[in-house]
């Protein structure tokens, strides 16, 4: 493990933020030794645009993290126009820590297994390491442009800035923010599924209980 701390980060809409992304990060970070960071995204390049605004979801990631402090929000993807690509993402992260910090992008293993279809996704690897957040018994075979491109690249631990692909076991949560928009729809009441403080507001679940009318 490098001698400085590392510097994580996990992307997605979260719309809304639910335990599964929050122990996942969790466990990212005790994994890693590191800071992570949640980036919301402002227009996910390969998803429908988000229900809640940006302000509303940072609002829900507020509330969800409040009282503890290894897990935070990074807003940069709001806050520049376009769409949300990594790539941009790992470029100005990288920009702001300097050369030697280790970087890296969290994702999700069926995310990885589809990591060739990315805006420039072979530079990713020039900026940053890739965590492949792995549930126990479930594997995703790489097609064949990414196993020969991430050969030799393999590692157990951070080493170095950016470059290799580091596993990370993380606890199944069976959770998906979409299950979660749909309960709103039916007019049910999903918690348990988020922080208990998201519900604390009623103006913060506002956006999805609204897709029940």
């Amino acid at each position: 493990m490098s001698s400085v701390r590392p510097l994580a980060i996990l992307g997605g809409t979260f719309d809304p933020i639910h335990h599964g992304h929050l122990r996942a990060a969790w466990e990212a970070a005790e994994a890693l030794e590191a800071e992570v960071r949640l980036v919301p995204a402002r227009t996910p390049p390969h998803r429908p645009a988000p229900v809640a605004d940006a302000a509303g979801r940072v609002a829900l990631l507020r509330a969800a993290l409040a009282g503890q402090d290894r897990l935070t929000i990074d807003t940069r993807e709001l806050d520049r126009d376009g769409p949300s690509y990594s790539v941009d993402t790992l470029a100005s992260l990288r920009a702001d820590i300097g050369p030697e910090r280790p970087l890296v992008l969290l994702v999700g293993a069926d995310a990885f297994a589809g990591l060739a279809s990315w805006h420039l996704w072979r530079e990713l690897f020039t900026f940053a390491h890739v965590g492949v957040l792995n549930r126990p018994g479930v594997t995703h075979t790489a097609p064949p442009e990414l196993a020969d491109f991430i050969a030799g690249r393999r590692s157990e631990r951070v080493h170095g800035a950016a470059g290799t692909v580091i596993d990370i076991a993380i606890t199944p949560l069976d959770i998906a923010a979409t299950a979660i928009r749909e309960a709103f729809a039916a007019g049910g009441e999903p918690r348990f599924l988020l922080p208990p403080a998201c519900f604390d507001d009623e103006s913060l679940l506002a956006p999805y209980r609204a897709l029940g009318r």
